[in-house]
């Protein structure tokens, strides 16, 4: 066994098995190839054995960075929310002000994450089972500044707590779903050029089922991010803004 170095913020402490690949292992490193296996292979294709083959090391050596594979899972959920981070700071921005539309933004920070959620699409409804999954306190440091910067944004626009919660949850649950329902498997054959058997409507009972089967196809279409944006747009304005305790532009 390799000589083991002090402990560092990567891990418990740096070994000579910790060289792979890449050079010396590092925490980040880990977790953006466990995203690259995700894309690639699916989240089944997600082992411990295959990371470490594809970091070149021996499985064992990830322990000391994702303890399990649940901690591994968590940190690929922790890759797709620090690459929403990257994506909504590409570089200086102004200082927004109180009197600043909180619901531009909130379009913003949606419009990333489905530029994101596409890139990753399988990292979508695993993040939705590890944030039933693990408590609001262990949550990696990237998940919880999103939730921090959608908070942070309603209290300067004047919100009150409960106003800001409310539309917070009402935000965060209409984009998840939104997502959830874009990526959805829907092709029975890829290959298959027909759109009907691509979908494979010939085992949907038509007397059983006549409606989805008339609107299959259009189902299968991705509304995109013009329906994401509208869809938020009428659940932010279609109705009156919950009361608050601090004065809100008009």
């Amino acid at each position: 066994m390799g000589k083991q170095a002090n402990a560092g913020p990567d891990g418990p402490g740096r070994r000579a098995s910790d060289q792979g690949r890449f050079g010396p292992l590092r925490r980040e490193r880990i977790l953006a190839v466990a995203l690259d296996v995700v894309d690639r292979d699916g989240l089944s294709g997600l082992t411990m054995r295959k990371l470490g083959a594809e970091l070149g090391v021996e499985a064992t050596a990830l322990y000391r960075y994702a303890p399990s594979k649940d901690a591994l899972l968590d940190g690929v959920v922790e890759e797709f929310y620090r690459e929403l981070d990257h994506d909504l700071t590409p570089g200086p921005r102004p200082t927004p002000s109180p009197a600043q539309d909180w619901r531009a933004e909130l379009h913003r920070i949606a419009l990333a994450a489905y530029d994101v959620a596409l890139r990753h699409p399988h990292v979508v409804p695993l993040m939705c089972a590890r944030l039933l999954a693990t408590p609001l306190a262990r949550r990696p440091p990237p998940i919880l500044r999103s939730d921090e910067h959608v908070l942070a944004l309603l209290h300067d626009a004047g919100l009150d707590n409960p106003s800001a919660v409310r539309i917070h949850r009402a935000f965060t649950a209409w984009l998840l779903g939104y997502l959830l329902v874009e990526l959805r498997a829907m092709d029975d054959d890829p290959d298959e050029t027909d759109p009907a058997f691509r979908l494979g409507l010939h085992r949907i009972p038509e007397r059983e089922f006549p409606r989805l089967r008339a609107t299959a196809i259009t189902l299968a279409d991705r509304g995109g991010p013009v329906e994401l944006e509208a869809g938020l747009d009428a659940l932010l304005r279609g109705g009156p803004l919950p009361r608050t305790t601090r004065r809100m532009e008009h």
